[in-house]
């Protein structure tokens, strides 16, 4: 089996995919390719990637490595499965672009890798790599799988549904935290371990549509109640999903500071004390970035100066993915989709995130029923404006991608029509000057 990692400077990452696989019996002898378009951090994964190899592996899998485009063809050929974790652009120049040009319109952020006007960008640029991705392994792994871990998610992932022929599936960690995150929050931790969830919708908002003990009994009613008292009584970090569980009755799968932007209903020009009220970190993507580089070199040099370097299997999508496939033992995800009416009262090309069967077959999404008509609501308020960057991207039209801004609602809530579109050129030439074009 040959497993190829596409962005693989994202060492913590890709060790924690990478040694998932190694774990499973069935990879032992598996081959890597590390492929990457930063010369130093590729050298440090393959540095690590190889010492754990021979720590929890005895070096039995072949790892290798490859660097920039002209190496790319390379590195996916002959793969089996294909792990996407690229970040276009990085944090400098293109993340401070996504923030720092809004705030000139009076429009500030948390997250911004979703959507959102940085979103809507992060997904622009992405878009334009993943066509080059998709065309080079439609030529040398046609019959791979590629696993993407990349953010704007529904873009990215319903641009390679919709617009070639890659088998693909998005994956996303915060369904599998979302009701251990909410139990604990709540002191519900005698829970923990002992429900039965139902989960739906689309990726950074999926709605916890149900969750009883394994008897059967409704937890929904006790969490609506301590989700109320808790925001009533105290500042958390969660205020704005249990404003949810408050206003439209469900909880969601991603953070409090992804969701305030994912709507008109908490961030407006002028309304501090909305920000205050729901404790709402501005600006926290980039906030992140900076801590994150601050202490990567340290988080290195842990890593590879303990002798060995171990690894325990996470809870991630990938390996279990691939031991399914190859083994045909069942294995159930939460994952990223084309709709084709597994939620009906969602449009059939949108990208959701549903449970999915996963064996030898591949990966088969299963029917989720309608949504709550206010959870479709907002979903469907997300969707348009993705499916409309979608096509943006994929036709490289720009009146299609203002029309995306025009309909993305938290920009839409706070600019006139004029002021978004001016908005759209400036970030469009920053993003062209800084090496990294949108079209």
């Amino acid at each position: 089996m040959k497993l190829t990692f596409m962005g693989a400077g994202s060492t913590v990452f890709s060790k924690n995919v990478i040694g998932d696989t190694m774990l499973c019996p069935e990879f032992h002898d598996m081959e890597v390719a590390l492929y990457d378009i930063d010369k130093a951090r590729l050298e440090e994964s393959y540095l690590l990637i190889c010492k754990m190899n021979e720590s929890i592996n005895e070096g039995r899998a072949k790892i290798e490595k490859y660097l920039g485009t002209e190496n790319r063809k390379e590195a996916l050929k002959g793969a089996d499965f294909v792990v996407n974790a690229i970040q276009v652009g990085l944090y400098d120049p293109c993340t401070i672009i996504d923030f720092e040009i809004p705030k000139k319109y009076g429009i500030e952020q948390t997250i911004g890798d979703t959507l959102g006007i940085g979103g809507i960008m992060r997904g622009m640029r992405t878009v334009k790599v993943m066509k080059e991705f998709a065309a080079d392994m439609e030529e040398v792994c046609p019959d791979a799988w590629f696993l993407n871990y990349t953010n704007p998610m529904a873009i990215i992932t319903g641009y390679m549904q919709r617009y070639t022929k890659v088998k693909t599936v998005g994956l996303c960690h915060s369904v599998q935290v979302c009701v251990p995150h909410l139990l604990k929050k709540l002191g519900m931790d005698e829970y923990q371990g002992n429900y039965i969830q139902k989960i739906a919708g689309i990726n950074h908002m999926a709605w916890l549509l149900s969750i009883t003990d394994k008897e059967g009994n409704d937890l929904y009613p006790e969490i609506r109640k301590r989700a109320k008292q808790k925001n009533a009584t105290e500042k958390h970090d969660d205020m704005v999903r249990f404003d949810y569980i408050d206003k439209f009755g469900y909880y969601c799968t991603e953070s409090s500071e992804h969701n305030a932007e994912y709507n008109p209903l908490y961030l407006k020009i002028g309304r501090p004390d909305l920000v205050e009220k729901f404790n709402i970190p501005l600006d926290e993507y980039p906030r992140r970035c900076v801590n994150q580089i601050a202490r990567w070199s340290k988080q290195y040099e842990e890593l590879m100066s303990g002798g060995n370097v171990e690894h325990k299997r996470t809870g991630e999508y990938a390996s279990y993915i691939m031991q399914a496939i190859t083994t045909n033992k069942p294995f159930v995800i939460g994952g990223n989709v084309i709709n084709n009416g597994v939620i009906p009262n969602l449009p059939k090309d949108a990208c959701v995130e549903v449970p999915c069967l996963v064996n030898s077959s591949g990966i088969t999404p299963t029917y989720a029923g309608e949504l709550p008509l206010q959870l479709a609501a907002m979903n469907s308020s997300n969707i348009y404006p993705q499916m409309l960057t979608i096509e943006a991207a994929a036709t490289g039209n720009r009146q299609t991608l203002y029309r995306a801004a025009l309909m993305e609602p938290s920009t839409a809530a706070r600019l006139s029509t004029d002021e978004i579109i001016s908005l759209c050129d400036e970030l469009i030439e920053a993003h062209e000057k800084a090496g990294y074009p949108i079209f």
